[in-house]
């Protein structure tokens, strides 16, 4: 008969092979330390100093979004000088008074919290390996090229050009469909103030990306209490593809940017998205709008939910930096141009490492 000892062991040495997500993990009466493979040795960039809140004199940009869209033509001319600013300076910022209701929201959470907590056999009939497939569950981020696991259970959908949504639980697919309806008007309309922003035309970036046929991804992230949290990682550095990031949370603290080589807590908030400019966005601009870096901690305490909507370009477009931006003399191309589908391609060839995959356009 096995021993307690031997058990954990087991646990230890074999959670690839045993569990096919961190929540079967952590559901394991033998779980009492973390596993070894998800053991994470920090690398350059998390070595950085980490802040619990950003300084009183360099707050956290915030974008009324309604003034944006329903203000006076100075508020809005203004709210657009306010998101160049943001995107240049943190590649990052809060949206309030977004026209989303809370109801809305909260009704997503929890039918993302109903999927994590279907049967395992359940959630793996959306097991996928090809990061084309348009839902996918899975644990850690590419298991195949993980070095170390990270304590993260996901599920990614593709919802634009086309709709796809798990069939169970069953109102998971209607609360879906509203949410990402919604997210994808509010994406569609910060980009208009982007590019203006840019000096470009309102619906610049809507033909050039190819919105009509563009991209949108909804990526539900599971974090659970982790036995040692110290030792382990729930997403590490990274920048996203596509244009822009729409992120809320279940009201449990975890995402840290990088900012000025300190990390920066930010703090979960119910009252406001977080939007992430990413590296469609940085290229378009040849460098202007940088994405940012960011990661999520774990903690021991409580379970947090983090549910990203990627607004992206059509996969077959070809991304490079806008030729208006252009100067050959003083701002020649920074970034070679590729299709999104390509990019895609190479972010799953490779490990979560910083902008690794950014780097591989620049010139």
């Amino acid at each position: 008969m096995a021993t307690a000892a031997s058990e954990v062991g087991q646990v230890q040495s074999d959670n690839r092979k045993s569990f096919t997500s961190v929540k079967a993990l952590t559901e394991s009466p033998q779980l009492t330390s973390l596993p070894p493979s998800y053991t994470y040795t920090t690398n350059s960039d998390d070595e950085h100093e980490i802040v619990t809140d950003p300084e009183e004199d360099d707050p956290i940009p915030v974008i009324d979004y309604s003034l944006l869209v329903a203000g006076t033509p100075d508020q809005r001319a203004k709210t657009i000088q306010d998101l160049g600013k943001a995107c240049e300076e943190w590649g990052f910022f809060m949206l309030t008074n977004y026209f989303v209701s809370k109801s809305i929201m909260e009704k997503m959470v929890d039918e993302v919290f109903a999927f994590f907590n279907l049967r395992e056999e359940e959630k793996q009939e959306y097991a996928g390996k090809d990061v084309m497939d348009p839902i996918r569950y899975g644990t850690s981020s590419n298991v195949s090229m993980d070095k170390v696991l990270f304590w993260r259970d996901f599920l990614k959908i593709v919802v634009h050009p086309e709709f796809h949504s798990p069939m169970k639980p069953p109102g998971f697919r209607e609360a879906l469909a509203e949410y990402s309806r919604r997210t994808w008007k509010l994406g569609k309309e910060l980009l208009r103030g982007i590019s203006e922003s840019l000096g470009l035309g309102v619906n610049y970036m809507e033909h050039r990306m190819n919105l009509d046929s563009g991209l949108q991804m909804v990526a539900a992230n599971l974090y659970p209490p982790c036995p040692q949290p110290e030792l382990a990682m729930g997403i590490p550095p990274h920048s996203d593809h596509g244009l822009l990031n729409l992120l809320m949370q279940n009201g449990v603290s975890g995402l840290q940017l990088l900012r000025n080589g300190k990390w920066i807590n930010v703090s979960s908030t119910s009252n406001c998205l977080l939007v992430f400019v990413s590296d469609h966005l940085e290229v378009l601009s040849n460098g202007k709008y940088k994405s940012v870096v960011h990661r999520a901690v774990v903690s021991n305490k409580a379970t947090r939910i983090s549910l990203a909507v990627v607004i992206a370009p059509s996969l077959d477009t070809v991304v490079e930096p806008a030729k208006e931006l252009l100067d050959s003399q003083n701002n020649p191309a920074a970034y070679i141009g590729m299709k999104h589908r390509d990019y895609l391609q190479l972010q799953s060839s490779n490990r979560l490492n910083g902008k690794s995959v950014l780097d591989n356009v620049k010139i």
